[in-house]
């Protein structure tokens, strides 16, 4: 047993933190109780004083790409690497998120088919560290002349519905859960291509059907309005960035928010924004694209929060001037840019994260009988969530009941 002491706790659930402590048995929370209460039993427990720091639930990453190569342990100035190469490199990027507190994973897609099905095989075991991963396999690109997000083309996959079939189906069959489709195109790689779609309204409804059928889910990188729409009719669960999402397209949203949800992937626009590359790369056109899409964002976000519509964390890291390990960046962009408060966008990391991996009856709150992934946190991410950048400030990570990183423990 761990007995977590002199902690204020920020359960999750939106309410203010308080005082309290925590008992977790096993993997689980055992118990829970307010400072006035009475202690919880201390026989056989190994007890860890906050010191009056933050205990919460662990953060999880909406939009990942593990194998994505930069972190902020290694700069890769492509987006290309041997075999050999991506498998270690999308392992340490699995350590990394766990580092920095991210218990949970949603992939937003791989650059390799099986690599992240393997990787999560891996965490399950216990022989490698990373948090709870939803992995994908490859991002589905439609043939085309070049490239949109180095990732999609590495295998043809054809046209019509029943390739759209196949592709979902062989997803599933190396036990991906997460597909990921590119319904519209990206301007910052491409003039103008955000507004372009890629699939016909036919193969989206066969993706959708299939995806039914085959019990996985859909994710969608959609920025036209009309990509957002296909997302919403065929039933994908997560729909990333929706920049140009007309009255409609919200009004949509708006009918699925039970269901769905939305990540605006805040992180990639202020790292493009912020970014100083080197003088023979050229980044004014991604820049002026980016502060476009900020500016939509800043309109669209609040409008999503205010209809109920689950916006979650999560900015496409792993680019070279967005790395790894800096995700939880999101949260306070969120603050910054897009009209949460620092309690809205822990919510939005932990309680509707576990919601968006099928795991809000176990985790994402601290509550008796969930599972224990806790951070325990030497400041107040309520008052200033961007604490939760810098990891010396995380004094514990546990995860399902074990510590990823240790605190000083007494008895």
């Amino acid at each position: 047993m761990i007995l977590f002491v002199n902690a204020r706790i920020f359960d999750g659930s939106g309410d203010a933190p308080f005082a309290g402590e925590v008992l977790v048995e096993g993997n689980r929370i055992a118990a829970v109780s307010r400072t006035g209460e009475g202690p919880l039993p201390r026989v056989n427990a190994s007890i860890v004083d906050c010191g009056g720091g933050t205990l919460m639930p662990g953060l999880t990453e909406s939009h990942a790409h593990l194998s994505w190569p930069s972190s902020v342990e290694r700069f890769v100035p492509g987006m290309s690497l041997p075999p050999e190469d991506l498998l270690l490199t999308t392992a340490r990027n699995a350590r990394i998120l766990l580092d920095h507190g991210f218990t949970s994973a949603y992939s937003g897609g791989a650059l390799g088919k099986t690599i992240e099905v393997s990787l999560k095989a891996h965490i399950d075991s216990g022989s490698m560290p990373g948090p709870r991963l939803i992995p994908s396999s490859i991002e589905r690109e439609p043939p085309t002349d070049g490239q949109l997000l180095n990732a999609g083309s590495v295998a043809e996959h054809g046209s019509g519905p029943q390739a759209m079939r196949e592709f979902v189906k062989s997803c599933a069959s190396i036990g991906a859960k997460s597909v990921k489709f590119l319904l519209s195109g990206e301007s910052a790689l491409k003039p103008g291509a955000s507004m372009q779609l890629l699939y016909t309204p036919e193969e989206v409804q066969a993706a959708g059907e299939q995806a039914r059928e085959s019990n996985v889910w859909l994710t969608g990188h959609a920025h036209a309005s009309e990509a957002v729409k296909l997302g919403v009719r065929n039933g994908f669960r997560i729909l990333y960035h929706c920049t140009y999402a007309d009255e409609e397209a919200i009004d949509m949203l708006t009918a699925k928010r039970q269901e769905m949800f939305v990540a605006p992937s805040i992180g990639i626009v202020q790292a493009t924004l912020d970014a100083t590359p080197p003088p023979h790369f050229d980044m004014s056109g991604m820049k002026a694209d980016a502060a476009i899409v900020l500016e939509h964002q800043q309109r669209l976000a609040p409008e999503l929060k205010k209809r109920g519509i689950r916006v979650l964390p999560g900015g496409d890291y792993g680019f070279p001037f967005n790395p790894n390990g800096r995700n939880a960046r999101d949260l306070e962009l969120f603050v910054r840019h897009l009209g949460f408060t620092p309690t809205e966008a822990l919510v939005a990391a932990t309680r509707w994260g576990s919601e968006l991996t099928g795991m809000s009856a176990e985790l994402g709150q601290i509550k008796a009988g969930f599972l224990a992934d806790l951070l325990v946190v030497n400041a107040d991410p309520t008052l200033n969530v961007a604490v939760l950048q810098d990891k010396s400030n995380l004094v514990a990570i546990m995860k399902d009941g074990k510590f990823h990183k240790a605190p000083t423990l007494s008895h």
